[in-house]
């Protein structure tokens, strides 16, 4: 496939400051994809706004709005009807419905503000890694992107970027600095993954740096 065809929808709960980061790379030329659709299951997301200012299709999906099976087959059919390539999760804070996981086997990656394994699992995101990590004491945290299974973050690593937070003072101070870079390295990786540089295939090692 022709990396300027490669196409990928975004996933996300919260204010979309990744799906920003992804869209400011694809418009320097240095994410050769595109962006099909984004979906939110808040309907403030600001993920959502920042779509619809793109003119790309946004999408409001919350299980609170349909029985179980009818919520994944919606899901189901946007994704049938967009035929992404990669399915990117940015801050999305519900788990992936088995179905979908199944269909879109490894080709379903999401970005974690710390080096997994350690600070994952449910209830893990947002400023709770942040707290946590802060109260452990740590002097290094991280950010992993990594494959989504069935079970919060613990799918396969794909790549990982340290970060030092020894000077930080507070779990926001320790949360400015990895926004930072989750917003360099996730387009980084989605390109890669693109060029077939960091393989989906569980079988392969991850990239560390």
């Amino acid at each position: 496939m022709n990396v300027e065809e490669f196409r990928i929808c975004v996933f996300a709960s919260g204010r979309g400051s990744n799906l920003q980061a992804i869209i400011d790379a694809i418009d320097r030329n240095e994410l050769k994809c595109r962006v099909v659709f984004v979906l939110s299951n808040n309907s403030n997301s600001g993920a959502l706004e920042i779509a619809r200012r793109k003119d790309i299709p946004a999408f409001h999906l919350s299980e609170k709005n349909f029985h179980k099976n009818t919520f994944e087959e919606s899901m189901l059919d946007l994704l049938d009807r967009f035929r992404p390539d990669l399915i990117v999760l940015a801050g999305y804070m519900k788990l992936v419905p088995e179905v979908v996981i199944k269909k879109y086997r490894n080709r379903i990656v999401n970005i974690h503000p710390a080096l997994l394994p350690k600070f994952g699992g449910k209830g893990m995101y947002g400023m709770n890694v942040h707290q946590a990590v802060f109260e452990s004491g740590e002097k290094k945290s991280g950010v992993t992107v990594h494959l989504v299974n069935e079970k919060y973050d613990e799918g396969k690593i794909l790549f990982q970027q340290e970060v030092d937070i020894s000077d930080c003072k507070s779990p926001e101070e320790i949360a400015e600095k990895i926004l930072i870079v989750e917003h360099q390295i996730y387009p980084e990786v989605i390109q890669k993954i693109i060029e077939g540089k960091i393989s989906l295939n569980n079988n392969d090692r991850p990239i560390a740096n």
